[in-house]
């Protein structure tokens, strides 16, 4: 069995040898990241060893702890579509992660061990227009109603991830005992897709950020996740899970374009010095190298608490909210300086830092929007601060 090191070096090796000369198609050259290019991708990281990062064996996967994923996701993070071809990109890192948890041995099968396996992938329909639920769960709007035959759902989402080509969407919905799960596949006559809304992520999206309709969408009681009532506990259990793992991604993502913005300024001479000379450009280069050190300590601390206590403990949700606050504004800032340490080619998507930064973007709205895990944080502060009479 390969030592976490080894997976690395794997990991990095099959990311520069067969997934960045694709990043490039699609990038550059419009080749569309569709589910074709999925499986072509993912069928190759199993060749290599490197599929599955947050899998059990049983399904294929690797079987790693919390910890150990996070320098494996990092090597895959180094591309766009490094995450997808190792099946742990969003939502399918979540919902993997939730049905392992939570569904029951009939629900497993039909669901996880296709998912797990990259057969199929998957959305979780939470997010409504307004006044519906966003960050605030609370407003959810969509409604379950429970009939002789099982359930009725009816609501509207938006900007649903993967929805479109999606096996199978998680629809969060209102019952009478409270927010609950159901497993709704998606030849349901119930649900429909509607378009692909245009986002400025849409180089590592496969299936988009979807308008998503539940229209007297009849599923049965077997269709539940979990408990009926349970639905905003049960997104604790993929919360912090999620959170970080987009950490480790765009991370990833982050250190690579820091390097391709020193192996730039190494090469190039401005006023008869080497920019990398510069002390300026040396003042970019040793902020990014602070935030990419703590980005990656705040990782490992909070990955270290979900192995030792669990996702839903208080502490590991705390710690997973400060790393994905932190770590998705360091790894803005860091691709920041990689497009301005290109000078014009930096805004130029030949160089790719370009598209990193745009895609970048969203990481800090996604899995919370960081005012709203600053409001979260805080709060705990108090709480504990007031509990202990410090």
């Amino acid at each position: 069995m390969s030592t976490v090191g080894q997976l690395v070096d794997k990991t990095t090796q099959f990311i520069r040898e067969q997934v960045i000369p694709v990043e490039r198609e699609v990038v550059v050259d419009g080749r569309v990241m569709d589910d074709a290019l999925r499986l072509e991708l993912q069928k190759k990281a199993k060749e290599a060893g490197v599929f599955g990062p947050l899998s059990d064996p049983e399904y294929g996967g690797l079987g790693l702890d919390t910890r150990a994923q996070a320098a494996v996701l990092e090597a895959a993070g180094a591309s766009l579509l490094g995450p997808i071809a190792v099946n742990a990109w969003a939502p399918d890192d979540g919902n993997i992660h939730l049905l392992a948890h939570v569904a029951n041995a009939e629900q497993r099968q039909r669901y996880l061990a296709p998912l797990a396996s990259g057969a199929v992938r998957s959305s979780i329909a939470m997010t409504e227009p307004g006044p519906g639920a966003g960050s605030d769960p609370g407003m959810l709007q969509t409604v379950a109603e429970e009939t002789d035959r099982g359930w009725v759902i009816n609501g509207a989402k938006h900007l649903i991830t993967g929805a479109k080509g999606a096996a199978f969407t998680i629809c969060v919905a209102r019952t009478n005992d409270g927010p609950t799960m159901f497993l709704v596949d998606q030849d349901n006559p119930g649900l429909r897709v509607g378009r692909r809304m245009p986002t400025l992520d849409y180089t590592s999206a496969p299936g988009g950020h979807c308008e998503v309709t539940f229209a007297d969408c009849e599923v049965p009681d077997a269709a539940v996740l979990g408990e009926v009532g349970q639905g905003l506990a049960l997104a604790q259990v993929r919360l912090a899970p999620s959170r970080l793992v987009f950490c480790m991604n765009w991370l990833g993502l982050a250190v690579r374009a820091h390097h391709l913005a020193i192996g730039h300024i190494s090469t190039r001479t401005s006023f008869g010095t080497p920019i990398a000379e510069h002390g300026i450009a040396q003042g970019l280069v040793a902020d990014s190298e602070i935030d990419i050190a703590a980005a990656r300590g705040l990782i490992l601390r909070a990955a270290e608490t979900i192995d030792a206590k669990g996702p839903t403990a208080s502490q590991a949700r705390h710690e997973a909210s400060i790393a994905k606050t932190f770590v998705s504004e360091a790894v803005w800032r860091v691709l920041d300086r990689a497009v301005q340490l290109h000078g014009g080619l930096g805004v130029c998507e030949d160089y790719l830092v370009a598209r990193f930064l745009v895609e970048a973007r969203a990481f800090r709205i996604y899995e919370g929007p960081s005012e709203v895990l600053r409001w979260s944080i805080a709060r705990r502060a108090v709480r504990t601060a007031s509990s202990t009479g410090s």
